[in-house]
């Protein structure tokens, strides 16, 4: 299977200073890739590269199998980039800018204002098409710059930031509307200095320092890393010494440990049915109030797996 993005090595240098050095991607079709690192680490100059407006200074890199040396504009047709910051024209409405760039993509006649409409029905902001670009807020400017560049149909969303500036309410709506557009089978790349805005929408993640991708797979995967050993957490009617003392003689579990008016089970390395546990204390009489494995999320897991590497997420 092809991938959508393929980079191999890509790397861009200025005089002696590299901006990235040896990123290789492998992302496929439908994934939502979260690209973290803090400003200045390399995210702006790969996205730049994969969209064909900036040249690297050695490697390759494809989109849905087309060279961004060899078949530029087949790319281009195939991308949609959003920069981080980006200009609306003061004198025109809404809809007159969507329609001004779906004339560019040379879609015409009726088409035209039908998917200009459908783009402002996508991000929510159909509401807003009779008002002036340079009216909107900040929020609602970043959901026409993502209409915009939804306007052609792209398979590859390639996003800087655009969650930057916003206040709470705006960065959960376009969430929303990001988390939407994963659904529809397009791939995206979108690029944060902050890991909790994307945790919730990618299904795979990179984290950038210095140019170099320190890390890059998927969330399960990243989360499976550093879970280790799992941790139970039971709560019970009754003695919680005496449950204490069932619970330790039990298969897989390594330590036992009576935290407040729970248990806190160590299980060992590999352990991942833990099923046998609620049933030995059904079975010795004790009511379960909770019984549940502690949770790690994905901020979680890149502190531990980027533990020294001087990033800050």
């Amino acid at each position: 299977m092809t991938h959508a993005i393929h980079t191999d090595n890509l790397t861009k240098k200025y005089g002696n200073f590299f901006a990235i050095q040896g990123i290789s991607l492998r992302l496929d079709p439908g994934d939502v890739y979260g690209f973290i690192g803090p400003n200045g680490a390399g995210k702006t100059t790969t996205m730049r590269i994969i969209a064909t407006l900036l040249e690297p200074s050695h490697g390759e890199a494809y989109v849905c199998g087309y060279s961004i040396y060899e078949s530029p504009r087949d790319v281009r047709r195939l991308v949609g980039y959003m920069p981080d910051f980006f200009g609306v024209y003061d004198d025109m409405k809404v809809i007159e800018y969507l329609e001004f760039f779906a004339a560019a993509y040379r879609i015409k006649g009726p088409a035209r204002r039908k998917r200009c409409d459908e783009m402002l029905q996508i991000v929510d902001l159909d509401f807003k098409r009779d008002a002036y670009a340079n009216t909107l807020s900040r929020g609602q400017t970043q959901r026409l710059g993502l209409a915009r560049v939804l306007l052609h149909d792209p398979q590859v969303l390639l996003l800087d930031e655009p969650l930057s500036g916003l206040d709470p309410r705006a960065r959960i709506e376009m969430r929303a509307v990001m988390r939407r557009l994963g659904q529809t089978g397009k791939t995206i790349i979108v690029s944060s200095h902050i890991l909790p805005e994307l945790a919730d929408i990618c299904n795979k993640v990179g984290i950038i320092n210095l140019g170099v991708i320190e890390y890059s797979g998927e969330v399960s995967e990243v989360i499976r890393q550093v879970r280790g050993q799992p941790l139970i957490r039971i709560s019970v009617a009754g003695d919680l010494d005496e449950a204490a003392r069932v619970v330790e003689c039990q298969p897989g579990v390594e330590s036992v440990e009576t935290n407040g008016q729970q248990l806190a089970v160590r299980l060992a390395v590999g352990v991942e049915d833990y099923s046998h546990l609620s049933t030995a204390l059904v079975q010795a009489g004790f009511a379960i109030r909770m019984f549940c494995e502690d949770e790690i999320n994905l901020e979680s897991a890149f502190m531990v797996l980027t533990k020294g590497s001087g990033v800050k997420i």
